[in-house]
């Protein structure tokens, strides 16, 4: 690397004591440290749960004929896992590996309702809320009110907070510790997912594939 050997020492010595490398005390040589395994096992976890959701995906888009979305939480964003496509002329425009703050979407709502309400505080306190539409939380009472309203019915609902013209239902997905793993939406423009089709139609069919995919990972229910 072309690095002093003493600037080298302070970064290895700083990966060492946070677990990244280890030092064999005979040869005094570095290897890889169990973080690193740690957070190799954390990018497994999310392409495992990309191949166990696909088919519940597959069948959700079949369903409704909308747009369907798996998502994980990473820090304070939403990252999209995985996506199908509507087949429908209007879409929206969203991609796998796309970024969103969590506050603005169902499947980032769906992943903060089921936080402890401390931790929630603690990771949005110093957030600056966007205004995406007129329909965005404008700060943290905002959202924590709506947070409520979703642990109490089960599902997130992004009415117009991101795009305009746009709705999304999300659920939870939890795994065999009962831990929010991930999150499932179907989404689309408002003049197809309208409030009557939500709660008639969309609610229970997301409702159901979260429940099984969550079945599938080992949750007990």
């Amino acid at each position: 690397l072309e690095m002093e050997k003493s600037t080298a020492y302070r970064l290895v010595n700083s990966l060492r004591l946070r677990g990244y490398v280890r030092q064999e005390k005979e040869t005094r040589k570095y290897f890889n440290g169990f973080r690193l395994f740690e957070m190799g096992s954390n990018v497994v976890k999310d392409i495992e749960l990309k191949k166990l959701a696909l088919p519940f995906l597959q069948e959700l888009s079949q369903r409704t004929k909308e747009a369907v979305n798996l998502a994980i939480r990473d820090g304070k964003d939403v990252v999209y896992l995985d996506r199908i496509e509507s087949g429908a002329t209007i879409k929206v425009d969203l991609h796998v590996g796309k970024r969103m703050p969590m506050y603005c979407t169902g499947l980032g709502k769906a992943l903060l309702a089921f936080m402890p309400a401390e931790e929630v505080e603690a990771l949005l306190s110093g957030e600056v809320f966007k205004s995406f539409t007129p329909n965005t939380h404008k700060d943290l009472p905002s959202l924590m009110r709506d947070l409520e309203r979703i642990r109490q019915r089960g599902y997130a609902f992004d009415d117009e907070e991101l795009d305009q013209s746009v709705r999304c239902l999300a659920a939870p997905i939890r795994d065999y510790t009962r831990r929010i793993v991930g999150a499932i939406s179907v989404s689309g423009p408002t003049m197809r997912v309208s409030n009557e089709r939500i709660q008639s139609e969309l609610t229970p069919l997301v409702l159901e594939s979260a429940r099984e995919l969550s079945t599938r990972l080992g949750f007990p229910g």
